[in-house]
């Protein structure tokens, strides 16, 4: 296959148009998220289960987190 991309444990790879995806579990058995939704066309920033626009907003998600804000 050309162009190909093995992803392992806790990785995500983003698709775009016309692009394809194999999936093939192993002994155990696979769990998957497949989401598919319009491009937003703005930045992102990820730390831990915090999704934002800047890492001073995942920073201020994780001070809410632990200050029992959330």
């Amino acid at each position: 296959m050309i162009g190909e991309t093995i992803l392992g444990e806790e990785e995500l790879g983003v698709l775009g148009g016309g692009d394809r995806i194999s999936i093939c579990a192993g002994p155990q058995g696979a769990r998957l998220l497949l989401m598919a939704g319009k491009r937003l066309e703005e930045p992102v920033a990820r730390g831990g289960p915090f999704v934002m626009n800047t890492r001073e907003e995942v920073l201020q998600a994780f001070a809410d987190l632990r200050a029992g804000r959330f």
